[in-house]
């Protein structure tokens, strides 16, 4: 798996950059939310990335942030029907605070204005993350302002759950850590997914 990519940006346009590492041209398709932070930037840059593998091509994906890139692979490993190419609509059409507070909301409506996004397709995803254990919760006390250590450990379920664990065992996980107290106002997400990991394996 390639985790992210840092070299010279040779080119940029609305939808790819071409990147050069080290002397090796890489293209990475992007959402416009990245090209609005990256695209104009000259010289070196760092970028986030997923690789996505099929039979017969392997693609990049790129992002300026990594709220972007847990929603790129929530929607794509989650959400059934959807795949990369509606996942970069998704994230060039809404932000990604304006995505999860709509699926909280269960705001069709707000969704299904993204380009290329039918009305069908919107009820589906909102449908299928309400459905996932712990998501949905997750966003709604993150938008509805809880306290920074509840936000930190709503940050690392939803970390949890991004690197392919089921909802129901995340939630143990963090369950767990919230029950041991060993987490004081200091605590970084990091520290939770380590010791969530640790928990899991």
């Amino acid at each position: 798996m390639i985790t992210y990519l840092s070299g010279e940006l040779v080119e940029s346009l609305p939808n790819q950059i071409t990147l050069d590492v080290n002397g090796v041209g890489y293209q990475v398709l992007i959402p416009l939310s990245t090209y609005d932070v990256l695209g104009h930037q000259k010289g070196r840059i760092k970028i986030l990335t997923h690789l996505h593998v099929r039979e017969d091509a392997h693609i990049l994906y790129g992002f300026a942030t990594a709220a972007e890139r847990d929603l790129f692979r929530l929607l794509i490993q989650r959400v059934s029907g959807v795949g990369p190419k509606i996942a970069l609509a998704v994230l060039s059409g809404v932000s990604v605070d304006e995505f999860q507070a709509a699926v909280v909301r269960g705001d069709v409506e707000c969704i299904s204005q993204v380009k290329g996004l039918g009305k069908k397709t919107t009820e589906r995803i909102v449908l299928e993350l309400k459905d996932k254990v712990g998501v949905v919760e997750a966003w709604g006390h993150a938008s509805g302002g809880e306290a920074t250590q509840e936000s930190v450990f709503n940050d690392g379920l939803l970390a949890l759950i991004n690197l392919g664990y089921k909802q129901t065992e995340a939630n143990k996980a963090i369950a767990l850590l919230r029950k041991s107290g060993e987490f004081s106002g200091d605590s970084t997400v990091d520290e939770i997914i380590r010791a969530g990991l640790r928990i899991l394996n």
